[in-house]
């Protein structure tokens, strides 16, 4: 074998092991993403899911604002809500906060009253007498160093207040 072959061998082993380790960044970034993507995913409909099932059984709401509520739910009150400093949605049950999802960057409630209207949030105490249904927007992001953000913009259901007496 001459130099020359040598040579030529030696770059051609060169970028084939430079396509290879590119492949093999691309699929580990890949699968950091879907990760991020699965972990926000299945945090943001455990979330949902325990706040559906206060939701439906409380027979009573009073917004503190468009991002804090308190329902009280067979006597017991229970608020969710977010924080901005943390970029958390949470829960709070006999002065114990526990976090449902993170790394929020947009979070509100929506009220309806019982024709479906939307409730207006200038006057907090009458907009808790009218709600009869209720939903959460909110926008959650994952960042990880090796990979792109993962975002994703959650609207709920509707959850009817069913215990709650509403006339309007």
């Amino acid at each position: 074998m001459t130099l020359v072959e040598l040579m030529v061998a030696t770059s051609l082993g060169a970028l084939i092991m430079a396509g290879v380790l590119t492949v093999f960044l691309f699929i580990g970034r890949t699968s950091v993403n879907m990760a991020s993507y699965v972990d926000l995913e299945s945090q943001a409909r455990a979330s949902l899911e325990r706040f559906a099932q206060d939701a439906r059984q409380a027979s009573s709401i009073t917004y503190s604002s468009s991002s804090v509520i308190n329902l009280v739910v067979n006597s017991t009150s229970i608020t969710y809500g977010y924080d901005a400093g943390t970029a958390q949605f949470y829960r709070t049950l006999n002065g114990t906060r526990t976090n449902l999802l993170t790394g929020i960057s947009e979070f509100s409630f929506i009220g309806y009253k019982l024709d479906g209207t939307q409730v207006s949030l200038s006057n907090l105490a009458l907009a808790g007498t009218n709600t009869k249904q209720i939903q959460l927007s909110l926008k959650a992001q994952r960042v990880n160093r090796t990979a792109a953000a993962v975002s994703n913009t959650v609207l709920s259901a509707r959850y009817v207040l069913r215990n709650k007496v509403t006339t309007t």
